[in-house]
């Protein structure tokens, strides 16, 4: 008999338990804490579009669109793409789900998206984000709630102290094509030094350069014309506001006048935040301002800020989260398994977490329940027995078991109580 191949799983994907799922929900967790606080709105859109939602907003220059989407024809032959990333689809969704009546949206989402790209610590084919956005909203006051939502977000998981929010302003367009312009020129001038992927650039996308990792790069990116030298005073006026709204909000940045992003949507605000102790993957979080992207897509004229943070990668900074175990297993000792589901339900309506292993010998059961990190174990004897319950507490504690007892019994059925 030929023996059944067990498939494999897809290079770039995940399984998670224990402590890799628990550090991927607790990141989750906070997030929604803390997105209330701001009074962001929990949003849904779907893990597919038509690839002409990424193409359009994300540029068919960019090497997500050229080189890392999953894209297909479904049986109708139309091109659907699965989510790279959340902004374009929040955005048409924004467009035609009529959401432009709650104008300024303030919108936070998280879940799966996909690149193919090669798989590395912490970077996965199909990974996770938690993404935020304010879509309506021109004012520099959006940018700094945003920040300081991020800078939160941080603090709450505890890892704000080894992180570092690297801040950088684009410009109004003025600034923006005049920069471009002087780059051009630069760049031109050292042609033939640079690398082939720069020299692409260079004719679609010459900021990306300012990016470029390579070392035949490098000097002249570093010797590139700043943005400062071309920003209008309108421009600088919103940076100014950005930059004193995060003093007066408590949240530390530093000045990275290299921070780009290479779509021309892009204006003032730009930011990452930044740690070294990922390696190479060192950005947790990013984002910025995006006022003509709703454009692309077939809209007016709609400004919008927004940031996205990598979930697998915040749970790697994060310390290991407490044990989420059942407070209480219920081990039959004399008593029915019919009576042992009668106490756990009980316990379970009243809110006390209770697990009861579902065959065994009591010494067997008891194993189990020590495997499973269960805090105490609860001896079950008959209903009609002298003392029908014996609490233990699993370290050993009988201070703690006592203090506990009061509230078990307090939710036990009558036979028990």
């Amino acid at each position: 008999m030929t023996k059944i191949a067990t498939p494999r799983p897809i290079r770039g994907t995940q399984d998670m338990l224990g402590e890799t799922a628990d550090r991927f929900h607790h990141v989750v967790d906070a997030f929604d804490r803390v997105r209330r606080l701001y009074g962001f709105r929990r949003v849904e859109i779907p893990v597919f579009e038509s690839t002409a939602v990424f193409a359009r907003s994300l540029g068919e220059t960019t090497d997500v669109v050229s080189k890392e989407m999953y894209s297909f024809d479904d049986r109708g032959g139309e091109s659907l793409t699965l989510r790279p990333e959340f902004t374009a689809g929040l955005c048409r969704a924004y467009l035609t789900e009529g959401w432009q009546q709650h104008a300024p949206l303030k919108a936070a989402v998280h879940g799966p998206v996909f690149r193919y790209e090669r798989p590395q610590k912490g970077r996965f084919r199909q990974f996770h984000q938690l993404d935020a956005e304010i879509i309506g909203a021109a004012e520099p006051a959006a940018d700094v709630e945003l920040l300081a939502f991020a800078d939160q977000l941080l603090r709450e998981l505890k890892i704000a102290d080894g992180v570092t929010l690297q801040l950088n302003t684009l410009g109004d367009a003025a600034t923006r094509d005049a920069w471009r312009t002087a780059l051009v020129a630069h760049f031109e001038a050292h042609r033939g030094d640079l690398s082939e992927d720069s020299l692409v650039r260079l004719a679609k996308n010459p900021m990306r350069i300012l990016d470029s990792k390579d070392p035949r790069d490098r000097p002249i990116a570093e010797a590139a014309p700043g943005i400062d030298d071309f920003m209008s005073a309108e421009a600088g006026t919103f940076f100014e506001a950005v930059t004193r709204g995060l003093e007066a909000s408590g949240v530390a940045w530093t000045r990275n006048a290299r921070l780009v992003r290479g779509l021309d949507y892009y204006r003032h605000t730009a930011f990452e935040f930044v740690t070294d102790r990922l390696g190479a993957q060192g950005t947790v979080l990013a984002g910025g301002r995006y006022d003509g992207l709703i454009e692309t897509l077939g809209g007016p004229h709609t400004p919008a800020v927004g940031w996205a943070a990598g979930i697998e990668r915040l749970g790697m900074l994060i310390d290991p989260p407490a044990n989420e175990t059942a407070a209480v297993a219920i081990i039959p000792d004399g008593a029915s398994d019919a009576e042992a589901q009668t106490v756990v339900a009980a316990l379970r309506h009243a809110g006390i977490a209770a697990t009861l292993a579902y065959a065994g010998k009591p010494k067997r059961r008891m194993e189990i329940a020590t495997k499973a990190g269960a805090e105490y174990a609860l001896y079950l004897r008959g209903s009609d027995t002298p003392e029908p319950l014996n609490l233990v507490h699993m370290a050993k504690d009988r201070a703690k078991a006592d203090a506990m007892l009061p509230v078990i019994r307090a939710a036990l059925p009558g036979a028990y109580a």
